[in-house]
């Protein structure tokens, strides 16, 4: 074993209590609790800059057991990962394997939280405390060592957009058409997804003005926390709607254009984290197995004239995408460029490229 069996505890604010081992750092968080059902995938899961302010419970019953990737940059981005290290606050799992077997391992995923300063717990019963999550929705939690003390903690009472976006414009790749993407909190492969494509991307600031540049089309990235804490992203969006070049909206991104045209948004219940959320697609009525990580959701009631629902959750019935009925703005609640997959909504970039034609 990588460490001695160091116990340490999850208390949820409904005061629940669970007993478990560290395999992380030695350190008392607090944030909010959720939870996620993917099979595998859990470096570009700890790493999705939505996830910044949340304690992650992993339901697959055993973690760990591949390791690490190396960090490598290629075009600018961390080839393995979706942004520049751990976002989470906090891990909980089953079970934590102490031996990894992978072609692709680097190090263990014990060792990487540590060198991230992030706690991990397992021995923990994630099967009960997921249904808890389910029954009471998402709650705050904290990890406490020994007979440390910390208050509990919601991070979506600050803008965590401001925190996990980027500072200064950074641009990739030289193709003949330009996307300014708006980074809330972007997942890399968003970009990398647009490079394969042959496009050449601005990412800016939440809050950059771009408004005055040259460009062919924008895209909104996903982020975490309730999207109308971005106040200024949403006035910048209401310009860009007041022309004709083509907007896309990825996760937080459909949250924020559907504000900018007028609509309203909700915190779901326990938010939509795994990928195998069904969404159905309005007119074809063609079922997509998606991956998703939200925690809000847009009200499809409310969209305004010239709008209308573009995909819907098969099942809840919440919005899942809007578009415009006559100009080319467009957005998803879930994420086309999910790696690891479901990949059957790629083709999304390829429409989008298309309408920057």
């Amino acid at each position: 074993m990588e460490q001695k069996r160091i116990k340490a505890r999850l208390e949820l604010e409904d005061g629940s209590v669970f007993h478990g081992f560290s395999f992380g750092a030695q350190k008392s968080i607090a944030g909010e609790v959720v939870f996620n059902t993917s099979m595998m995938g859990y470096p570009e899961s700890l790493t999705d800059p939505s996830y910044y302010g949340q304690i992650l419970v992993l339901t697959y019953p055993l973690i760990g057991n591949y390791g690490v990737p190396e960090s490598r940059i290629v075009d600018g981005l961390d080839e393995w990962f979706e942004s520049d290290g751990i976002k989470i606050s906090g891990l909980i799992v089953s079970e934590y394997s102490f031996e990894y077997s992978h072609w692709n391992g680097h190090k263990s995923l014990s060792e990487w939280l540590r060198e991230h300063d992030v706690p991990g717990l397992y021995g923990i019963d994630t099967r009960l405390l997921t249904k808890r999550l389910r029954d009471e929705g998402a709650m705050l939690g904290r990890v406490l060592f020994f007979t440390d003390e910390r208050d509990f903690y919601d991070p979506n009472k600050i803008n965590l957009v401001e925190k996990v976006s980027i500072k200064e414009p950074v641009e990739y790749g030289n193709g003949d058409k330009k996307v300014i993407m708006i980074d809330c909190g972007c997942k890399d492969n968003i970009i990398r997804c647009l490079l394969k494509r042959d496009l050449k991307v601005k990412r800016v600031p939440w809050n950059y003005d771009f408004t005055h540049e040259d460009y062919d089309g924008v895209l909104i990235s996903n982020g975490p926390g309730d999207p109308k804490m971005c106040r200024e992203t949403i006035d910048i969006v209401k310009k860009v709607l007041n022309g004709d070049k083509p907007v896309f909206g990825i996760c937080m991104g459909n949250q924020i254009l559907s504000l900018a045209a007028g609509a309203d948004t909700y915190k779901l219940k326990f938010g939509h984290r795994s990928q195998n959320q069904p969404c159905v697609e309005a007119g074809t009525k063609r079922c997509y197995i998606t991956s998703q990580n939200h925690g809000f959701a847009v009200d499809g009631r409310t969209l305004p004239d010239g709008w209308e629902p573009w995909f819907t959750n098969a099942n809840d019935g919440t919005n899942e995408g809007i578009r415009h009925v006559s100009k080319p703005f467009m957005s998803v609640q879930f994420h086309p460029e999910a790696s690891p997959g479901p990949v059957d909504t790629g083709i999304l970039f390829d429409d989008f490229k298309r309408i920057l034609s």
